[in-house]
């Protein structure tokens, strides 16, 4: 389990929450190959300067590389330790990423979004989750209704100054109390939908 600390009450090492690290019952593994894939997340990577202290625009600046998984959850981990799937940076650095996903069931869908530094979650263009600006890991919810069909997601994410990265999306489906990460591989059409 992965314990994390609310904003206001690091020293104190209050947990926030827990969640598994794992999808559908295996141990989900470090993620982020150049490997090109065809499903799953494509995440462009970019340099930011120093100092920033929000997500930047992306559309002013260049990617300086891809990295693509089929689940974004790097629990919390010291900066030394890097990003999966970036290698020549420990800060001063973002990933957009982008994919998309089927949905069987329509509903309510809740997310839940932890990061360190700041990030966003959008489905189909609609900001669902802000979690922006330099922050320690923190966690926000928020939720969104979808139909039956193919959807947008992105997640946008920066990593300023040392000491810590974690970026970890979980979602439950209607009707489906528990949370879970995030996985693409779990909604993909069934052959009977398409």
């Amino acid at each position: 389990m992965v314990m994390l600390a609310l904003a206001g009450n690091v020293a104190a090492q209050e947990p926030l929450y827990k969640f598994s690290t794992t999808v559908i019952g295996e141990p989900i593994y470090t993620f982020g190959t150049t490997v090109v894939a065809t499903s799953g997340f494509r995440g462009e990577i970019y340099h930011i300067n120093p100092g920033s202290r929000k997500l930047p625009d992306f559309s002013k600046l260049k990617p300086v590389g891809e990295i693509y998984t089929p689940y974004l959850c790097v629990p919390p981990r010291s900066f030394d330790e890097g990003f999966p799937g970036v290698t020549d940076r420990f800060e001063w650095f973002a990933i957009d990423y982008t994919a998309r996903f089927w949905v069987s069931k329509p509903g309510k869908y809740r997310f839940a979004l932890a990061s360190d530094d700041g990030s966003i979650l959008y489905i189909d263009g609609k900001k669902v989750i802000q979690n922006d600006k330099q922050h320690p890991v923190i966690e926000k919810a928020g939720s969104v209704n979808l139909r039956m069909g193919e959807h947008a997601i992105r997640v946008s994410y920066f990593q300023g100054p040392r000491f810590q990265v974690a970026l970890v999306l979980r979602v439950a489906r209607p009707d489906d109390p528990e949370l879970r990460v995030f996985h693409t591989d779990d909604f993909k059409p069934s052959s009977d939908s398409q």
